[in-house]
């Protein structure tokens, strides 16, 4: 379930950040006007120039997108969610801004495509926040869709894509249009009111005075004419029913010319250009040829803006304009068209076309009228053709991409499982098995005097005489223990080996035993490479690499120890760990010295705490061991190499966990104190 819930929250966000950065880099000019908006609303908006806001409003749009399609691909999954989390806090601060202060009435989260009020965004952004903390908390959890060896290209393609389109859309005009000017759209429709929609509701307070006293009233409790009138004011106490259009009207010398333009059956080009004194004039001379064009078939053109005289008169100068121009509201022009300068072609209020400075029509488009050319007829790239070519040049990629990637991940995998013999029938992994040897070795620690270690040993010893074990018996004792305890053993049925030695053949080295000393005591093994000696001694693959090939100068056999921690476990690096470990100290070894050495996996989580892995988990952890060494020495070397399982092993789940093809006995820790308990395990082998 915990699992479940992180993937739905990786979804949600997922599909929320792609949809976000996709709408703004369609608009990137739409973006750029929200960013302007907001530095209106903190009084900056003259302090940073407009390639700013333009390069912010692309970048932007870019982030939002990479993030989303890391979070549905899980790449980097830790650092992904932390920066998504981030990201969420300070979007959340900001809306919570909004909606308290309303200092812009719509956040642009979702460009044009969905308007939502700012406490709608507000709540819409605290449960994506829940949703970040929940994937931050468990980032692990994300599925990858794709390996981690693929991920770059997932990574940059998308990078490209995304502002490949906001390039595009920048150069030309919105790949789609989500303004009520769209192409196809009726602007007369657009103005209209529904019948019996709603009408907003004012209410006006009157302030009078009379006798030196001031009171309010309404128009229900007006008073008489005794009281003198000092001010009154009116606020609006409903909303009622706003069209997509609300606010175009085309004011020309004459005056408002809307509705002539609107209703007039034929066709008419808009000239639209927010402000003319940073319109871009390198394709004037077309401009100017569509003009005369009009000229010659009797369309009108007109160009609108919110200039003064002095820009429309330096605008004439600058391109020998000679087209009229008209008065239209700065933010309706810019809504119409993302582009300054844009063309558009009406036809009976109807948006036929629409062009940006860039793409604007060149002669050879105007050999016939309007009404005989394709010109004059709505274009043929409609919204599903759009889609089809997003899907076609980018989402198909990305899903061969992750089916070959899959396909290769699990031929992987069967290798792999080959590799650990997990494909071959029961009869010939049993086979394999039995020609391992199988040991069941027990570590004493720093546990028991002199006198009960003896006794111990005493009582093994004469148990395993009378009733002789099916497996290998090993006892690593403390060094005080190994020439005392060994003159009481008998050595074919249980083996003596030390818990360490040193990395240092002689010399000054107080306190120090060295494998020398080890083997003249009787041992025949050394653990070497335990966690409590890694962690508290704080012995580096180095010097681990030096006590294994002392130990094997000495003819003592080595128990070699690695595994994970739990921080690691649950990180999921454990097989990077134990792989590591092998590599930094034994796989520096020959064929023939590597076939000497015991691995004993313990996970460091399980040693003393009564927890275990599972039978299953131990049996995958042994059979990637296992094929580590196959990759390094070769699957026969592997298929001899015995590997014990240490980690809170008793006789309760000693027998499940032996039973597993790749699990070749245990290394035994606290219930290797007692000659009961670890007879108990020893007997898991029967």
């Amino acid at each position: 379930m915990r699992k479940i819930l992180v993937n739905i929250a990786r979804l949600l966000l997922a599909l929320t950040f792609i949809l976000s950065g996709f709408v703004k880099a369609v608009d990137p000019l739409g973006t750029q006007y929200k960013i302007n908006d907001y530095l209106g609303a903190l009084h900056l908006g003259d302090l940073v120039p407009d390639f700013v806001t333009l390069s912010a409003s692309v970048l932007l749009s870019a982030a939002e997108f990479v993030i989303g399609i890391c979070l549905l691909f899980a790449i980097r999954r830790r650092l992904i969610s932390r920066i998504t989390l981030c990201v969420m806090i300070v979007m959340t601060l900001i809306t919570l801004w909004l909606a308290i202060d309303d200092p812009v009435s719509d956040c642009g989260c979702f460009g044009d495509a969905l308007v939502l009020t700012n406490w709608q965004t507000f709540w819409k952004n605290v449960v994506l926040l829940i949703a970040a903390a929940i994937i931050c908390w468990r980032p692990l959890d994300m599925a990858r869709m794709i390996s981690r060896s693929n991920q770059w290209i997932v990574l940059n393609y998308a990078t490209l894509f995304i502002l490949f389109i906001a390039g595009y859309c920048l150069y030309d005009l919105p790949m789609f249009d989500f303004r009520p000017y769209h192409v196809g759209a009726n602007i007369q429709e657009g103005m209209e009111v529904p019948e019996g929609a709603p009408q907003p509701q004012f209410e006006t307070t009157f302030i009078m005075e009379k006798d030196g006293q001031r009171q309010e009233f309404t128009v229900d409790n007006y008073p008489d004419s005794t009281w003198t009138f000092i001010d009154s004011k009116t606020i609006q106490t409903a909303e009622g029913y706003v069209p997509p259009i609300h606010d175009f009207t085309i004011e020309s010398e004459e005056g408002d010319i809307t509705s002539e333009i609107l209703e007039k059956e034929g066709y008419t080009f808009l000239l639209v250009s927010p402000h003319l004194e940073y319109a871009n004039d390198s394709y004037f001379d077309r401009i100017n040829m569509v003009y005369e064009y009009c000229q010659e078939n009797g369309y009108p053109f007109y160009c609108l803006t919110a200039s003064t005289d002095r820009a429309r008169n330096r605008w004439r100068d600058m391109t020998g304009a000679e087209y009229p121009f008209c008065t239209t509201d700065e933010i309706t022009l810019k809504t119409m068209i993302r582009s300054n300068p844009g063309l558009m072609l009406l036809r009976q209020g109807t948006v036929i076309r629409k062009w940006s400075h860039n793409s604007l029509p060149k002669e050879q488009q105007f050999t016939k009228k309007l009404e005989d050319s394709e010109l004059g007829k709505m274009p043929v790239d409609s919204v599903p053709g759009k889609i089809a070519k997003l899907l076609l040049w980018f989402v198909l990629p990305l899903m061969l991409l992750t089916i070959a990637d899959r396909l290769w991940a699990w031929t992987q995998w069967l290798r792999k499982k080959k590799v650990k013999n997990e494909k071959l029938n029961p009869l010939n992994k049993e086979s394999k098995k039995v020609m391992r040897k199988k040991i069941v070795a027990g570590n004493w620690k720093m546990n028991m005097n002199l006198q009960d270690g003896i006794a111990l040993a005493k009582e093994l010893n004469e148990t395993l005489k009378a009733d002789k074990p099916n497996c290998g018996v090993v006892i690593c004792t403390p060094f005080i223990h190994l020439a005392s305890i060994a003159q009481f053993l008998d050595q074919d049925i249980i083996g003596l080996g030390a818990e360490n030695c040193a990395d240092k053949e002689k010399g000054a080295f107080t306190g120090e035993v060295s494998a020398e000393m080890v083997k003249s005591t009787g041992a025949q093994y050394v653990i070497l490479g335990h966690s409590e000696r890694r962690e508290y001694y704080k012995e580096t693959p180095e010097i681990l690499k030096e006590k294994v090939i002392l130990a094997q100068k000495n003819d003592l056999k080595v128990i070699f120890c690695i595994g994970e921690s739990k921080e690691e476990r649950e990180a999921g690096k454990q097989n990077e760990v134990v792989k590591a470990e092998l590599e930094g100290s034994v796989f520096n070894l020959s064929e023939e010295d590597f076939r000497k050495i015991v691995i004993a996996y313990e996970p460091i989580w399980a040693i003393g705490t009564g927890l275990t892995a599972t039978a299953e988990q131990a049996e995958e952890i042994h059979a990637y061991i296992r094929s580590i060494i196959a990759e390094k020495y070769g699957q026969a070397v592997a298929d001899d190499t015995t590997i014990l399982y240490g980690g809170s092993c008793k006789a309760s789940n000693a027998p499940e966990l032996f039973a597993k093809p790749d699990i070749d006995g245990g290394l035994i820790g606290g219930a290797s104190l007692k000659a009961a308990d670890f007879k108990g395990i020893i007997d898991a082998w029967k």
